[in-house]
């Protein structure tokens, strides 16, 4: 078993050694073989780490991120459960106190409101509530927020209630290579973690480093440089972000794209030091519009920078009703590239 001194100085040398060198070699993956490649590394530098939920092992996984993980690594350690999201949440966070690193998968976020009483009041607490001498070093992961048309308990987007949460963790990747950086750190980390994915992610193919690689939790990633305005976004809507930048800068507006990657801790002086240079902020999110994280970004920025404002920020979420069955109806729920450009001139006081 490596232990996490190893891990961090392997990880030191070879993050900074490739980027010294610029011998960094790239390969492309789905989203799924990216997290498998993450579970994979870790369970067998780590003994600790093993992998439990609804269909993991025999079935190679819901959506096929598990695959051969069974034959590779036995029963003990990918082990299939019942339809009993409390029961094996539950047992995740008991394994976590007793010193193993449970990676918990939801087949999806919805489903773990079945067992939030586990994530909230156990896993998020237990380190404050025993005054530090039992914490739970754990990973719940799955996918959230819609992904077509699975109607209105299927396709909700619980990333902000779990941000909200002290005690918690909170990753939303958006591609396969920050999927891989930031599993693997959240399976190293000392609290519990939560992974969120998206359905219609699993398929997505991106460039992934080769070899040993982390990427920090609570750092976020600026997309592509821009002088017009900010646009801020996370996850699986980050594609309506890029292609909307791309649209944008047919018309001649220079939009600076950053992915938050991490919903808490949020990096929020590289949002705030993005406006400062643009003056202009537009926020895109999956979420409904009361109390998320766009919210949150909206205060914090005009609260430590208003004077660099240009214009008001503009926060664009979905429709505040639950998501429908009817595809018109799918469209009409979630924003889109239009919806962004639309803000973004707005903001800039363009028609």
């Amino acid at each position: 078993m490596l232990n996490k001194k190893y891990h961090l100085v392997r990880s030191i040398f070879f993050n900074f050694g490739n980027q010294y060198l610029g011998i960094r070699q790239m390969k492309t993956l789905q989203f799924r073989e990216a997290l498998r490649e993450a579970m994979t590394e870790e369970m067998q530098s780590d003994d600790r780490v093993f992998l439990m939920g609804e269909e993991v092992a025999e079935y190679n996984g819901a959506y096929k991120v598990s695959q051969g993980m069974l034959e590779e690594f036995g029963p003990d350690r990918v082990i299939d459960t019942p339809i009993a999201e409390l029961g094996f949440a539950g047992i995740g966070v008991g394994a976590a106190m007793n010193g193993l690193r449970p990676i918990i998968e939801f087949m999806t976020f919805n489903f773990s409101l079945v067992a939030i009483d586990q994530v909230i009041n156990s896993a998020a607490k237990m380190l404050s509530m025993s005054g530090g001498q039992f914490g739970a070093p754990m990973v719940f992961r799955g996918p959230t927020a819609s992904a077509g048309q699975l109607g209105a308990q299927h396709s909700q987007a619980f990333d902000n209630w779990y941000a909200n949460t002290p005690g918690l963790k909170v990753i939303v990747p958006s591609n396969p290579a920050d999927a891989k950086g930031l599993l693997k750190s959240a399976i190293r980390d000392d609290d519990p973690v939560i992974f969120m994915e998206s359905e219609q992610m699993y398929g997505d193919k991106g460039e992934v480093p080769e070899g040993e690689y982390v990427i920090p939790i609570g750092s976020a990633k600026v997309v592509k440089q821009g002088t017009d305005v900010t646009l801020v976004s996370f996850g699986k809507i980050m594609k309506v972000a890029i292609t909307a930048v791309e649209e944008l800068a047919k018309e001649g507006i220079n939009a600076e794209l950053i992915d938050l990657r991490t919903i808490r801790p949020i990096d929020y002086a590289t949002v705030i030091e993005s406006m400062k240079k643009t003056n202009r902020m537009v926020i895109l999110e999956e979420a409904w519009p009361l109390g998320n994280i766009s919210t949150d970004l909206t205060y914090t920025v005009q609260r430590n920078a208003f004077d660099y404002l240009d214009a008001p920020i503009r926060r664009i979420n979905t429709k505040d009703t639950p998501l429908a069955y009817a595809p018109t109806l799918v469209e009409a729920w979630l924003p889109n590239v239009k919806d962004v450009v639309e803000a973004v001139k707005g903001a800039m006081y363009v028609k």
